[in-house]
């Protein structure tokens, strides 16, 4: 089965200015045309564009992208390379999640002082160091403002 660029679009969520971005990058020699001029899309070729999509979203550049689609444009001979490929991204992505680890934690810790701030009704009265992962949140409570009661 053949699908058009505006039914690509729709399946994968890529808008047709990118599919056509991308063809002209380079990035999409396998996709065959009809007599007509039009790309004509399978089913494989959407697997394929899942693949740049992954890359892509996993930070790695157009250009980058480019050299790998035309090794595998080469086939078996350039198996290993590819592979050394997936295995820089798939390092670069545990770095990502490490990094991203990192500013969770950071944005955890930030939440719960935040929290005891406003339950404290000042920043002041509150103290813990946010570098080290599940430093308790400390409040002064000679420092607490009184909230009003209503009368």
């Amino acid at each position: 089965m053949t699908y058009s660029i505006g039914q690509v679009a729709e399946k994968t969520g890529l808008s047709t200015y990118t599919l056509r971005y991308y063809d002209r990058e380079g990035l999409m020699p396998f996709v065959k045309r009809a007599p007509s001029g039009r790309r004509e899309f399978t089913d494989d070729n959407l697997d394929f564009l899942d693949l740049i999509t992954c890359l892509k979203d996993t930070g790695m550049q157009l250009s980058e992208i480019r050299h790998f689609v035309e090794l595998a444009m080469q086939g078996d001979a350039t198996l290993e390379t590819r592979l050394n490929i997936f295995k820089q991204q798939q390092q670069a992505v545990r770095d990502q999640i490490a990094q991203a680890k990192r500013h969770l934690a950071k944005l955890d810790y930030k939440v719960r002082f935040f929290t005891a701030a406003c339950d404290a009704g000042t920043e002041a009265a509150v103290s813990g160091d946010c570098e080290l992962p599940g430093q308790p949140i400390v409040i002064d409570e000679s420092l607490r403002v009184k909230k009003a009661h209503p009368a």
